[in-house]
């Protein structure tokens, strides 16, 4: 069997059964498989593949079609131009929150902010990515998961910012000294609990502990919200992810503090509400 074969073979098994892009997905599998670039499974498309490598690959297709996120399978995921390693201890980055990154990092910029701190960090990606692309700026990066800040600090020093992240392992504020940062940026579990189950395979399979929300959602954006003021320099800047459905009642969360002034919503590229910013005005 050759390249061609195998991956058009590999996108009907997966479209069989109802795994989503099979075709890139098949192609992304046998990419990773032979450790070559996309450009080389173009032009060598006709060339025969051993038959290790046919039964390692549907062997791979097998997880897909269990649920397993490619991602869990390549441990690779492009997130702001970098390279990140994840696996099933981590949410995958999605290209969503490149919308919270690229406005934080806008934000920074503009006020010189020399101290954020990122909330829920998982696999560092906000972290890192704010680090590689911000200067003179240091980033505090917390997670519960100590196993997930591991992974946070290997793509860190892989992306060569290890010594602009300091990674402290605490449940939201619960550890953090009390110092002042210029900007908390957080993209919180903020899956309602009962729609966890209703979702694809494969995000069923990342950490519930970073999806989970609690029963409406909300239970971080409350407690982020309440207590982050302690934590931010006067005209500091609170820079949430949401879900599509949640602008009204974070909104409203962050009214009732009567802390904060100026806050507004970005949408994503699918025009769905994704980020809401805030700013402490007291």
């Amino acid at each position: 069997m050759n390249i061609r074969q195998i991956i058009e073979k590999g996108a009907i098994e997966l479209k069989i059964n109802g795994i989503e892009m099979p075709k890139t997905k098949a192609r992304m599998l046998i990419q990773f498989i032979l450790n070559k670039p996309r450009q080389y499974i173009i032009v060598n498309d006709q060339k025969n593949l051993e038959k290790e490598t046919e039964e390692t690959y549907f062997k791979c297709i097998d997880m897909l079609k269990q649920g397993m996120p490619i991602e869990h399978i390549t441990h690779q995921k492009e997130f702001m131009k970098l390279n990140f390693y994840v696996d099933e201890n981590v949410l995958i980055p999605r290209q969503d929150t490149e919308i919270l990154v690229e406005e934080v990092i806008d934000i920074a910029k503009k006020m010189k902010a020399k101290k954020i701190l990122d909330l829920c960090t998982g696999s560092g990606a906000i972290a890192v990515s704010l680090a590689k692309y911000i200067d003179n700026c240091e980033v505090t990066a917390l997670d519960i998961s100590p196993k997930a800040l591991e992974i946070a600090k290997l793509n860190a020093k892989n992306n060569e910012v290890e010594n602009k992240i300091t990674f402290i392992e605490s449940d939201i504020f619960g550890n953090l000294p009390l110092e002042k940062y210029d900007i908390i940026v957080s993209n919180p579990p903020y899956i309602k609990k009962e729609i966890i189950k209703t979702l694809n395979k494969d995000v069923q399979r990342e950490p519930r502990i970073a999806l989970d929300g609690g029963d409406d959602g909300l239970d971080f954006y409350r407690k982020i919200i309440k207590e982050s003021y302690e934590y931010l320099k006067f005209k500091g800047y609170l820079c949430l992810e949401i879900g599509y459905d949640q602008k009204k009642d974070v909104i409203q969360l962050i009214n009732q503090e009567d802390k904060y002034i100026n806050t507004y919503s970005k949408k994503d590229l699918f025009g769905n509400d994704r980020i809401v910013v805030t700013l402490l005005g007291i």
